[in-house]
């Protein structure tokens, strides 16, 4: 089950931080068709937020097709996001985890590397240049 961290000084109001940490999870594969979300007074309990921010995250992401509220049962995952295999993301994780430790041992701190990532993740595709 997924676990929300609330980062109130992210400036990211709390029930998109909700939705974008379940996209994350689905892209992830932490996350599969069939899984119950928290209930809203889980989450209220693990982070102290309004049930009704809660619960406009959950209806943001029904409206997307990735979750389905069942009366009395709970909020389930109906959706997927991403793509590739758990093989493959444990690959490519790695080697990125292999990248950042060489990012900050050349001094970069989070933001550089987040910045770097970000713009070549956004960068246009060239093609295989063939």
């Amino acid at each position: 089950m997924v676990e929300f961290r609330i980062d109130r000084r992210s400036g990211v109001a709390t029930y998109l931080q909700i939705v974008q940490q379940t996209k994350q999870a689905l892209r992830l594969g932490l996350l599969e068709p069939g899984d119950r979300l928290p209930t809203a007074r889980e989450v209220v309990e693990a982070t102290a937020i309004n049930p009704n921010t809660v619960l406009k995250a959950y209806r943001e992401l029904e409206r997307e097709g990735l979750v389905e509220a069942r009366r009395g049962l709970g909020t389930f995952v109906t959706g997927t996001l991403g793509g590739g295999t758990p093989a493959d993301h444990t690959a490519l994780r790695a080697e990125l985890t292999d990248w950042v430790a060489r990012a900050r041992g050349a001094g970069l701190e989070k933001d550089d590397i987040t910045a770097l990532f970000t713009s070549v993740v956004e960068e246009p595709d060239k093609g295989d240049g063939a």
